[in-house]
This record gives structure tokens, C-alpha cells and sequence, in this order.
């Protein structure tokens, strides 16, 4: 059996601008997005006319996966062969459960990657002006 890759990656505070060369070759070339209720909708309209795509979002009480669920899907559809794109807010590993995700995956023999991405506690100041040391 042929499994996918997944790959956690980091989509920035918002801002397509903002998004890593790397994060964009890498929404390029997957089959499906599982995207994150944090992730600008200036980058989600330029991937939803182009990708399967599940939403995974979460907001204070408002889950409409529970983590459980999200480790599972990322796992059954690597499994059926496809490169998938576990897109989140800011940095995948920042208040992400990107390591909780990156585990399973690994508990699971599923090839990942994990692509860094500007993370809110580093963008937000320096877009007010306010350093950061």
C-alpha cells in the first residue's frame, strides 16, 4: 500500500503575502487541505476552488472536529495515497496541536513534514511597531 505524505504547515497571520515560499509550493502540489478555522481567508480564496478541502476548525465551544477526529483523517487519507496539507494559522506548533498531530502521524507510519510559519506572538507586534527585543 502506497501511503501519502501530510504536511503541517504554518499559514501565517493572514496575510498571503505572508505565507514561506516553501508553504506555497507545498499548497501546489497536495491533493487535499485540511484547513484550520485560523487561517486567512485571503489564502483561502486561493485554494478552494483547487483542493478537496475539510475544514477543521475550532473556536471557543465551537469545534466542528474534536482533535481525535482531525489525527484520524489525516491518517485515512494518507492512507488512500493522498499528499495532504494540514494548513494552520500562524505556526503550526504555536497553540496548533501541531505535535499532538505530528505524533499520530508518526504512531501511524505516515510520512510528514512540518513547515514553520510566522507565528501571531512574533507578527502582531512588529506589525504595530512594537519590537520584539
Amino acid at each position: 500500500m502506497i501511503s501519502g505524505k501530510v504536511y503541517l504547515v504554518g499559514a501565517g497571520p493572514g496575510d498571503s503575502l505572508l505565507l514561506t515560499l516553501k508553504a506555497k509550493s507545498i499548497i501546489e502540489k497536495v491533493d487535499t487541505v485540511v484547513v484550520d478555522a485560523l487561517v486567512g481567508d485571503e489564502i483561502l480564496c486561493e485554494i478552494i476552488h483547487k483542493k478537496e478541502i475539510y475544514y477543521a476548525g475550532k473556536r471557543q465551544g465551537k469545534h466542528s472536529m474534536k482533535q481525535e477526529e482531525i489525527n484520524s483523517l489525516l491518517v485515512s487519507l494518507a492512507k488512500e495515497g493522498k499528499n495532504v496539507l494540514r494548513l494552520k494559522g500562524g505556526d503550526p506548533f504555536v497553540f496548533g496541536r501541531g505535535g499532538e498531530e505530528a505524533l499520530y502521524l508518526r504512531e501511524n507510519n505516515i510520512a510528514y513534514e512540518v513547515i514553520p510559519g510566522i507565528s501571531s506572538s512574533i507578527s502582531v507586534p512588529l506589525s504595530c511597531g512594537i519590537p520584539l527585543t
